[in-house]
């Protein structure tokens, strides 16, 4: 496979995965739900990347001419929000939490998302440092779904002995 026809294929992925998605402020358009479904299809005014770009401004050829980023193709908060009123509307709650949380994530930069999932193996981080991690993101990220999952596992590594201070 060429260069180009990987490009190709990732960027079908991509665009494929945002044609499920939506974007602007909950508030802006409202809720949506089933019937909206994809809404690349049923609703495309409303999916924006991370640039503010409009979802039929990404296109394959405007990528191969450079005229996108990366950054062009990040999804935002608010499309993870509308998939997961999707997601509600067919009463599929948990994935609505983990799309909600994953969105919570998207200020987190990758970097620090990779140490925070390699400290949360067992055995990695003592109990403090955990709680550390929990309280970063709360506070510097506005992450309070996913600081509340850490502060969980620092407590449930100490209480089972996973936790560093007990190698």
């Amino acid at each position: 496979m060429t260069q180009e026809q990987m490009l190709e294929q990732i960027v079908k992925q991509v665009m494929s995965s945002m044609s499920t998605a939506a974007a602007p402020a909950p508030a802006a358009c409202g809720t949506v739900t089933k019937a909206d479904y994809p809404i690349g299809d049923k609703r495309p005014e409303l999916i924006f990347s991370a640039t503010g770009k409009a979802y039929k401004e990404l296109t394959l050829d405007k990528l191969l001419a450079g005229e996108l980023s990366p950054e062009d193709l990040r999804i935002r908060p608010e499309t993870l929000e509308l998939q997961a009123q999707v997601a509600e509307s067919v009463k599929r709650d948990a994935f609505a939490r983990n799309l909600r949380r994953a969105a919570e994530l998207i200020a987190v930069p990758d970097a620090r998302l990779l140490e925070i999932y390699n400290a949360l193996r067992p055995y990695k981080s003592t109990k403090e440092e955990l709680l550390a991690i929990a309280a970063e993101l709360k506070n510097q990220y506005n992450a309070p779904i996913s600081a509340s999952l850490v502060a969980e596992a620092a407590e449930v590594y100490y209480n089972r002995k996973r936790s560093k201070e007990f190698l």
